[in-house]
């Protein structure tokens, strides 16, 4: 039997393992000269300066572990790394405070940001201890084949008794006293382009997994996880063809199959679509359906560094918090204008990796939460902004960072939106309640056989290791329904 993958990114490659070990033939088709979607590196040309272009912070080491082993991918491939502390906060004051893995570390630093502050974070410990048990098992670990089979008596009533239905800020709210705590352990929906204000509570096992399995580091980059991806599909017998956009997908009688691709009509007994899930609609001949309007997820305004010093204080991770961070919040998911005053993140692999730039030289990713629109003026408007940020962070933690700069560029929601991503956003639709659970887009999507769907903007959501586990969800899907 024959399965074809529409998108080399990681969901496309690691579903293409698991298929190819379960004995069909697969070919992954991909527009892009390259693989990995959002994984990849951005370069200056000259082989000086390289950082990852997409995802920096590595979460559910084990996960991503375990799925990679059952990929078939040898674990000497991808080096992970432990990064504790966990980042830093900078405030325009000049305060600053850290987040730390240990939890006794924490209490300690919390207790003197504010009396209780140990115990407000031990009683958040507690209850996101369940909340991350359950919401793994009942949400991360299935698939929905529609709304009545999310919206079960046992998980309306943990999601009523844990009120994870609220926005992550609000329910944060409940626990920490300070706001700029608050803020803290609720901008993690950022992550995965969801708003604190908006997206659902259950996301919080995000800021609770990287106190209870740590926030690592791929040693080379994010990037090397695409590339091992991609020798193991070749190892493996998997036909990666590059630079081969897909023109449409043929479904006859209710039943997908196959694909055109170079202006060849190819059969495929399934076809998986690994790529901005509302793009599918447009290849579809022989299937038509009422067309929906996702919400997009955030964008991202994105700047790249190559520097001719090194700040060997500075963390591998940092957030540089606004005063107004509430307002940016809004400004970005509600009124959809560029904000004067962001907050941002800063990206400083060489901390953690010596090779990650020339002894003496460093390499710097700066991301900026704005709104998936690339209509925004990002020429104007988009550039005073990548200069108010820099001057920040020169201010606050990389003294002389203007005038170590070597090589920069900058990618905005309209390079985003060229390149296929969904409106601009960077991270698929977003992560709000009506587009969570069992109402996002599945790894069946359509009433439509032997058609899949696999990626960040599909059940059980973005990130990488949950991509992956969408990838496994998927794998066992095909293995059920074609007998393999």
């Amino acid at each position: 039997m024959k399965a074809a993958i529409i998108g080399a990114g990681v969901g496309g490659l690691v579903t293409a393992l698991l298929l190819r070990r379960q004995g069909l033939e697969v070919d992954v088709y991909e527009k892009e000269a390259r693989v990995g979607g959002r994984l990849g590196y951005e370069e200056d040309g000259t082989g000086r300066f390289r950082i990852d272009q997409g995802p920096t912070i590595v979460l559910l080491p084990d996960l991503l572990r375990d799925i990679l082993a059952e990929a078939g991918v040898p674990p000497e491939d991808i080096e992970l790394e432990r990064i504790d502390p966990l980042y830093d906060f900078y405030y325009p004051d000049g305060s600053r405070w850290t987040k730390w893995q240990d939890a006794g570390q924490q209490e300690r630093v919390l207790e003197a940001a504010y009396p209780g502050g140990a115990e407000d974070f031990r009683r958040y410990m507690r209850d996101m201890e369940g909340l991350f048990d359950y919401g793994f098992e009942a949400f991360l670990s299935r698939t929905f084949p529609g709304a009545r089979s999310f919206l079960t008596p046992a998980n309306l009533r943990f999601l009523y008794r844990s009120r994870a239905w609220r926005g992550m800020h609000p329910w944060t709210s409940a626990y920490f006293r300070d706001e700029r705590i608050r803020e803290a352990y609720s901008l993690q929906s950022l992550y995965i382009g969801g708003s604190p204000l908006q997206a659902p509570a259950l996301y919080g096992l995000i800021p609770y997994s990287e106190h209870k399995h740590g926030i690592w580091y791929v040693r080379g980059g994010y990037g090397r996880l695409a590339e091992a991806l991609e020798r193991a599909c070749r190892r493996s017998g998997v036909q990666i063809r590059l630079s081969t956009p897909v023109e449409r997908v043929r479904v006859r009688d209710g039943r997908c199959e196959g694909l055109s691709a170079g202006g060849e009509e190819q059969a495929y007994d399934a076809v998986v679509y690994n790529g901005d899930y509302p793009a599918l609609a447009g290849l579809l001949d022989g299937w038509r359906s009422r067309p929906k309007r996702w919400i997009p997820s955030s964008g991202c305004l994105l700047v790249y560094l190559g520097l001719e010093r090194r700040w060997e204080e500075a963390g591998v991770h940092q957030f540089f918090l606004s005063d107004r961070h509430l307002d940016h919040m809004k400004d970005v998911f509600g009124r959809g204008r560029i904000s004067r005053t962001p907050s941002f993140y800063a990206f400083n692999p060489v901390a953690a990796d010596d090779g990650a730039a020339r002894p003496g030289e460093s390499v710097l990713y700066f991301l900026i939460p704005v709104p998936a629109d690339e209509r925004l003026d990002w020429d104007g408007a988009g550039a005073e902004l990548v200069d108010r940020v820099l001057e920040r962070a020169e201010a606050l933690r990389f003294p002389g960072l203007r005038e170590a700069i070597r090589w920069r560029s900058v990618r905005t929601p309209r390079d985003a939106a060229r390149s296929g991503l969904y409106r601009g956003g960077s991270f698929g639709i977003a992560p709000v309640l009506s587009q969570s659970g069992g109402f996002r887009p599945q790894v069946k999507p359509l009433p439509v056989e032997r058609l899949y769907a696999v990626g960040a903007s599909v059940h059980p959501g973005g990130g990488i290791p949950i991509v992956m586990q969408g990838a496994r969800l998927l794998g066992r899907i095909i293995a059920k329904e074609l007998g393999t």
